[in-house]
């Protein structure tokens, strides 16, 4: 029953935000990526910090203990960063935040550089590594708790949106068909599925230590918040974007808190 729910969910998150990162960058929606952004960040410090990390707590572990797997996980993922294995380069988060004009040049600007049929399938190993750790990190949170689980995965879905927006620029770059970009794109997405069933049984024979996985989930939600997302959020704009910026900010944690309430409900 739980493995039913883990592949809903991963499948959810990893593909669905492919679609949702597709209507952004190709649709009508293509000016709310900020707001996107905004809204991821928001909603994965609210799991790590309201959700997953007090689970943990709950658990049996030490806090000592615990807040070293949360450390070395934080360095963990910023060392991936510098293999380009999670968040594969950030070079091509740029092209996504100008209005009309500024993304024409970016992506252009970008032919270039992804020319070589290399650069999409760095991209695209890239991001099946990071869905994959997903799918993990999904499923250690779905054998704690359903509930715990689906707000993992909506927090996924959220922070893969702007993330799947960066791969399909640079991947359109490279190729100008849209369809076989958005097809990559959706592959790797699937790969979350995969992460979730691995993890599952992952999560199962080491029962003993799903505090410390939801500790990892937890770090991997705060660095790509404070090291992926808010950067990008840290341009100077009028205290009428700043506002927005907050706002959206609160929406993401409203968001979680929402889910949460509502599960405690039944």
């Amino acid at each position: 029953m739980i493995l039913l729910a883990i592949v809903a969910g991963t499948l959810v998150a990893g593909i669905g935000s492919v679609w949702l990162a597709a209507a952004l960058s190709f649709g009508a929606l293509a000016r709310y990526t900020q707001h996107m952004l905004s809204l991821a960040a928001g909603a994965l410090l609210a799991t790590a910090f309201m959700h997953l990390l007090p689970e943990a707590f709950e658990s049996q572990a030490g806090a000592h203990d615990l807040f070293l797997v949360l450390l070395v996980g934080l360095v963990f993922f910023f060392l991936l960063d510098k293999a380009e294995l999670w968040h594969h380069g950030h070079e091509h988060h740029h092209g996504d935040h100008g209005h009309g004009h500024a993304h024409e040049g970016h992506s252009h600007g970008h032919a270039h550089a992804h020319d070589k049929p290399a650069g999409s399938w760095a991209v695209l190993t890239g991001d099946s590594v990071h869905c994959f750790g997903d799918g993990v990190l999904i499923a250690s949170a779905f054998v704690a708790d359903v509930r715990l689980g689906a707000i993992a995965a909506l927090a996924v879905l959220a922070h893969e949106v702007p993330h799947h927006m960066g791969d399909l620029i640079v991947l359109r770059a490279g190729s100008s068909n849209k369809r076989a970009a958005l097809v990559k794109v959706t592959l790797a997405g699937a790969v979350t599925a995969l992460g979730g069933i691995v993890g599952y049984w992952l999560v199962d024979q080491l029962q003993d230590y799903l505090p410390y996985f939801l500790a990892v989930a937890s770090s991997s939600f705060i660095y790509v918040a404070l090291a992926d997302l808010i950067p990008q959020l840290q341009k100077r704009l009028t205290a009428r974007e700043t506002a927005a910026q907050i706002a959206w900010l609160g929406v993401g944690i409203g968001l979680v808190a929402l889910v949460s309430s509502l599960g405690h409900g039944h």
